[in-house]
């Protein structure tokens, strides 16, 4: 029963949504997201408390400053988000500006598939979606499955509307290799919380558990590896910029080599970030299995 009083209450939030115009939509993102803020003091605490430690230079002004925003930019790509079925190809043009789409292209006709990556930064849900269509290639998303099948089959819904693929998290590993081997595009935002078992990588001056898939697949199949970042613009619009992930160099998914490139797109995901901090998703405990914890839970356990 609760499930399906979850689910008709989102469908009734994405009917309201649907009958306002984007910019009316951008704007209600915008304020919810900034009572969000004031109304989810444990994740407002967890941004607080990464923006700290990620930027131990900045004034507590400036990080305050920092968490509105990136929770405002949260409540914008949620609506945003419902207001897919709207999305054509004339206001899909309007809305992203492709920067460098030729290299996506220039990737895709090597035949090898690609791993397009992202993070939780803009509008994340947008960028497979809008850049797929507007290039003409499918791309296959890999996505959390939710608890609510209604929901979790809504949601997915949205995300395929114009012609993706939605590969639910627990059957993904072999149809990743799959779609890879016969030259598709897939798509991950890797940059949550990575298991312990994972790969330890700096970001932010922390060695953090990172998943290590998308650098494992792509070398398994010889794949190459891109990133993509939307940024928001004040009138509401977004340019999108892609950059190439170096793996010439790196033969073969030996753990070296895994370890090297998830250490190289994190990277980059820093850089922009950096660049950007109120386009990425800070509520979310990113640092909760540092190197340092996971060691001590070891030395715990082993007094027991």
């Amino acid at each position: 029963m609760r499930h399906r009083i979850e689910y008709v209450l989102f469908k009734l939030v994405a009917w309201c949504v649907l009958a306002l115009p984007l910019r009316a939509v951008q704007r209600l993102g915008s304020f919810i997201g900034r009572l969000s803020f004031h109304v989810l003091t444990k994740r407002r605490a967890v941004a607080l408390d990464n923006l700290r430690h990620a930027f131990p230079e900045k004034s507590p002004e400036e990080l305050l400053r920092i968490a509105k925003g990136s929770f405002r930019n949260y409540g914008i790509t949620l609506l945003e988000f419902l207001w897919f079925p709207r999305l054509t190809h004339e206001r899909l043009e309007h809305l992203l500006r492709l920067k460098n789409i030729h290299l996506l292209k220039e990737s895709y006709a090597l035949g090898k598939g690609m791993v397009m990556l992202s993070g939780h930064f803009g509008n994340w849900e947008l960028i497979a979606f809008g850049v797929a269509h507007l290039t003409g290639l499918p791309i296959s998303i890999i996505v959390q499955t939710q608890s609510n099948e209604l929901f979790d089959r809504a949601i997915n819904m949205l995300r395929c509307r114009l012609g993706n693929r939605a590969i639910p998290m627990g059957i993904a590993v072999r149809e990743i290799v799959r779609t890879l081997q016969q030259g598709g595009v897939v798509a991950i935002a890797p940059d949550q919380s990575g298991p312990m078992e994972g790969v330890f990588v700096e970001f932010f001056g922390r060695n953090v558990a990172t998943h290590q898939g998308p650098a494992a697949f792509a070398l398994k199949c010889n794949a190459p590896m891109q990133i993509g970042f939307l940024v928001r613009g004040s009138d509401g619009t977004y340019e999108m910029t892609l950059e190439s992930v170096p793996a010439a160099d790196l033969a073969g998914a030996t753990e070296a080599n895994i370890l090297e490139l998830t250490r190289r797109h994190t990277a980059i995901l820093e850089r922009y970030i950096r660049r950007y901090p109120d386009h990425w998703l800070w509520m979310h405990r990113r640092w909760k299995h540092t190197w340092e914890s996971v060691q001590q839970e070891k030395l715990s356990a082993a007094d027991v």
